[in-house]
């Protein structure tokens, strides 16, 4: 895994390997901040970043400048590789070991992106909470957007706030915005 732009621009970063995690790829990955920075200044916004794992997208958005980041993950040994990266790095990302969805229910900010990384084995209603969570509970931002990275195989078109899609490889990404 590597940062792809940024302060920390080509810093490889190898993750642990008895992590349950599947970073997003550097392809995905770059196509996703491409995206990103045409409708963001990253020193501007506050981030979110759900089911975290290595904290790749974290790190990604630490680089370009974003200086309020949260990342939530279940598992201690994902938080404990992000807090050590991120001080390694100084990178300002604040870690919660939770669960997701306890975690949204009690989530008292907004945020400009929230970006949401489930496993790929995950059944259509438990993607659809997190997209539900997320509007019900009024977590972004005006101009904010939900980001959901899931396998091709998933479609989340049908739900409330999409907006749109974008596959890369076996990866996509489907986007929700406040209407």
């Amino acid at each position: 895994m590597r940062i792809i732009s940024g302060f920390h621009k080509g810093k490889r970063l190898t993750a642990p390997k008895n992590l349950p995690v599947r970073p997003t790829t550097d392809m995905a990955k770059e196509a996703l901040f491409n995206i990103l920075n045409n409708h963001y200044y990253f020193d501007d916004i506050t981030v979110l970043d759900l089911f975290s794992g290595t904290g790749n997208i974290s790190y990604e958005f630490a680089s370009r400048g974003t200086q309020k980041i949260t990342a939530v993950d279940a598992h201690f040994a994902c938080i404990k590789f992000i807090n050590s990266t991120s001080k390694q790095l100084e990178f300002p990302i604040d870690t919660y070991k939770s669960d997701v969805y306890k975690f949204l229910e009690k989530y008292p900010q907004k945020s400009t992106v929230i970006f949401a990384d489930p496993p790929y084995d995950f059944e259509l209603p438990e993607f659809e909470k997190i997209i539900t969570m997320v509007f019900q509970n009024d977590l972004l931002e005006n101009e904010g957007m939900l980001i959901v990275e899931h396998s091709k195989h998933t479609d989340l078109s049908g739900n409330e706030n999409f907006s749109y899609s974008k596959k890369y490889g076996g990866n996509m990404f489907s986007f929700f915005e406040k209407e």
